[in-house]
């Protein structure tokens, strides 16, 4: 009988497909790639283990290639990732491609060089016009080598997949060397030039300081090739090219003794280390060393030790007002465990987050610590991918994609701030990182600590209905009170002061204080750019994104109007595009004009901002945290990004401008992400001696959110919400599944999703079908959106019917989008 296997390819959509096994290729373990044909194209896959038997007269397609001896993946990966793929609704290669390190799955970029065996032996075929076209020496792309022997459009399948199988032909029978290239490297790893002296080279440089009458062969080596000599004997181990250049003695003195065999040269590989670029992060991150726990932290510790040496699968949430150590219980619980030969991955929701935290853990396991994020580099990524693949770490720092993982052994997976949206990933596939990172404990057998100041809806009911264990810090460390938070109505402040106030007068009066005593403080508006729109006086019309239901926000320092969705930009205009007139307005306000108003207020402040449109520049949200951390900044302004979890003594006011700037969208979760914003934010104030203070400006006083985050009373906005939530039938008393149905126009969108609704409601018995309708954000990208829910609490029969309903709809299904417990609804 054929040996068949069961592979993922990383298309959208499309499900695990079966090929067969040559007989002259060994059975890819699971986890290991293989090159597989896909239609024309030749496309790397992941072996996911045995298929389901395919049906009776099905078309089989053969492996072109096994390119891992070993699983490239551990099993529990791909085990998490195909979990991932149903629960989420989405492909199983789609999952599977956030498991991988930069640039694995490209086939495309293979390339094959001729080995010296290859140019001894004399094939006929195929094979020997690979060889034949190799012979010049030079690595070859495959894909390139396939069009060029190509015999025409005819026969164009069928070359393309033989070529690639007979690539790894030649492979196996060592005629060919093939290499799995990085973008824009001869291959994944980083190499450096390394110059090693040979016994010959010893032998001459004791000739020379040995006969006074030189031989006739030694005469003829130059003054830098003698200097090589004598600084190459004092480094057995060898010597960088790169170290030797900077020392005067160049890559060509150093090729003319190689040829003389007095020198070696070869390249050997280095691995790319994030943290280099991060020196003086413990500097700009200082803690207390031997920390004494509190009695609090104490008593948390030992209830969650118990549950690690215990072994097993458990879930606590750990609730701790900010401030209250919940770090330090982390990092405590990661040494006891990694000390029993266990591994511990660590999740923060934003990359921000990572340098503080890896440092923290580092003064802890040293080298012994991995992060991973995509604000490194594809090559620093791989390199940091392979360090944990190869068990060299013991913890991994990481955002949510790192809940992937390649860790063996897991004993404890912590995630940080698991309230945090940023856990969500916004494209396919649409996981969620703490979701996820709950299950893959479970798959290990894992201690799985969830960590929050205001946990979401969805834990805390967990811990309610006694799925989770509830662990609560009430204390700050040493007892530091919570920050005294302020109420400013911006209705009295605009009665008094005029309709354009952005700063009231209480926060003017507490920054010009802080500033007279050496202090620092945080401003937070969760909206970037200057002005958030652009209208005409003349005839209203208002500045729009062509491609998106959208005005454009205006952002002063690049004299342009951009939007936040598609990233289209315009100049300012002068006059109107619509009526010519002269007279635009510009209304609202960002982060940009924030930092305008406080450097007009404050002259003498050293005022910063931090949005994304100033940290786009690799390693510039570092370099501006750490001058913060470091007191060279007195106001940093910013939006969300300086909310989460940063640990700033010195920071004694935060002032939070529009904090109901969140209440007016059309989205269920508003009131639950302004109360966690607000809280958090508040919560950076006061962690030093001083005592803190938040100044809260809004237009709407009373609204619950507000009035409890002020208060910092989790428990009275739990009980209000879950009030709201269960009364509107919204998760977490229901299930949610939202899908957006894109199209050309609106009629074409609209359509589809009414068609969907159609087939849905046929069947429905244990869900609810609302919609279809226009989505609030009728347009996106170019895109017109329709959008319906199913609401229900079993996931496995709303997927399953939305998955059916779409399966004779393949035009529909194309262009629709699946969104399981989604986080935003618009």
């Amino acid at each position: 009988m054929s040996r068949l296997v069961s592979v993922a390819v990383p298309v959208p959509a499309l499900d695990l497909l079966t090929y067969r096994m040559p007989d002259d290729l060994p059975a890819p373990p699971t986890g290991a790639r293989v090159l597989v044909p896909l239609g024309s194209r030749v496309v790397t896959g992941c072996a996911t283990g045995a298929p389901r038997t395919p049906p009776e007269g099905a078309t089989l397609r053969d492996v072109l290639d096994v390119l891992d001896v070993e699983p490239f993946l551990p099993s529990e990966v791909v085990t998490l990732a195909l979990w991932v793929a149903e629960y989420y609704a989405c492909g199983p290669g789609e999952a599977l491609a956030a498991a991988m390190p930069p640039r694995a799955w490209i086939a495309s970029e293979r390339q094959v060089r001729i080995t010296d065996e290859g140019r001894a032996v004399d094939a006929a075929g195929l094979k020997g016009d690979i060889l034949a076209a190799l012979g010049h020496g030079k690595a070859v792309r495959v894909e390139t080598l396939a069009s060029a022997l190509r015999p025409g459009a005819r026969g164009r399948r069928r070359r393309a997949a033989g070529v690639h199988a007979a690539v790894a032909a030649l492979e196996r029978d060592g005629l060919v060397r093939v290499l799995q290239p990085l973008r824009g490297t001869a291959h994944a790893f980083k190499t450096e030039g390394v110059a090693t002296i040979t016994a010959q080279g010893h032998d001459v440089v004791e000739r020379l300081g040995r006969d006074a009458a030189e031989p006739a062969e030694v005469l003829r080596l130059g003054a830098r090739q003698r200097a090589a000599l004598e600084r190459l004997r004092g480094a057995p181990e060898g010597v960088t090219t790169r170290v030797l250049a900077a020392e005067g003695l160049p890559a060509d003195t150093l090729r003319r003794l190689s040829a003389h065999g007095l020198v070696r040269l070869a390249r050997r590989t280095v691995e790319r280390d994030p943290f280099e670029r991060e020196d003086g992060t413990d500097d700009r991150y200082p803690e207390p060393a031997d920390r004494v726990p509190t009695a609090e932290q104490d008593a948390a510790l030992r209830r969650l030790a118990a549950r690690a040496d215990a072994g097993g699968f458990h879930v606590t949430l750990l609730h701790g007002v900010t401030g209250s150590g919940k770090t330090e219980i982390y990092r405590r619980l990661a040494e006891r465990v990694v000390a029993t030969g266990r591994r511990v991955l660590l999740l923060v929701p934003e990359i921000a987050l990572t340098p503080a935290v890896a440092t923290t853990f580092r003064r802890t396991f040293g080298d012994r610590v991995a992060i991973q994020h995509s604000g490194l580099s594809d090559g620093e990524r791989h390199d940091q991918w392979r360090r944990i693949r190869r068990g060299d770490v013991a913890v991994v720092v990481g955002t949510r994609s790192a809940v992937f993982a390649p860790l063996e052994h897991l004993g404890l997976v912590v995630v940080d701030e698991e309230h945090d949206g940023s856990y969500k990933q916004e494209e396919s596939p649409r996981y969620n990182g703490r979701d996820v990172a709950v299950v893959r404990g479970q798959h290990a057998g894992a201690l799985v600590v969830l960590g929050s100041a205001t946990p979401s809806l969805e834990s805390q009911q967990n811990a309610v209905e006694g799925r989770y264990e509830l662990v609560a810090l009430e204390r700050r460390v040493l007892d530091r009170p919570l920050a005294d938070v302020r109420i400013v109505h911006m209705r009295e402040e605009y009665a008094a002061e005029g309709p354009e106030v952005i700063l009231s007068r209480a926060l003017r009066e507490g920054l010009a204080a802080r500033l007279a005593r050496g202090e620092q403080a945080l401003v937070l508006l969760n909206r970037r750019g200057y002005a958030t729109a652009v209208f005409c006086r003349q005839c209203a019309a208002t500045l729009e994104c062509p491609n998106c239901s959208v005005s454009l926000t205006v952002h002063r320092a690049e004299r342009r109007a951009r939007c936040h969705y598609c990233n289209y930009t315009i100049q300012v205009p002068s006059a109107c595009p619509r009526c010519a007139g002269p007279y635009l307005e510009q209304a609202g306000f960002g982060t940009e004009r924030v930092e305008q108003e406080i450097r007009a207020w404050c002259p003498g402040a050293r005022v910063a901002r931090l949005d994304r449109d100033v940290t786009r520049r690799r390693g510039a949200l570092q370099n501006l945290l750490g001058r913060f951390g470091a007191a060279e900044i007195d106001v940093l302004v910013g939006t969300q990004m300086i909310a989460k979890g940063h640990d700033f003594p010195n920071v004694t006011l935060v002032g939070v401008i529009s904090a109901d700037v969140g209440l007016g969208l059309a989205d269920f979760r508003a009131g639950e992400r302004t109360f966690q914003l607000l809280t958090q934010v508040a919560g950076r104030a006061g962690r030093g001696d001083a005592r803190g203070e938040a100044v809260v400006q809004t237009l709407y006083p009373d609204h619950y959110s507000i009035r409890h985050a002020c208060r910092q009373d989790y428990g009275a906005f739990f009980a209000d919400e879950m009030r709201y939530r269960t009364a509107m039938r919204y998760p977490p008393v229901v299930a949610l599944v939202n899908a957006v149905v894109r199209g050309r126009s609106a009629r074409e969108a609209m359509a589809g999703a009414a068609e969907i609704v159609r087939r849905l409601r046929r069947g429905a018995g244990a869900f609810r079908v609302l919609g279809p309708a226009v989505a609030p954000l009728g347009r996106l990208r170019g895109e017109h959106r329709a959008q319906l829910f199913l609401k229900g609490r079993q996931r496995r029969a709303m997927r399953a019917a939305l998955t059916t309903a779409l399966a004779d709809l393949p035009d529909v299904a194309r262009r629709t989008i699946i969104d399981v417990d989604p986080l935003s609804v618009l």
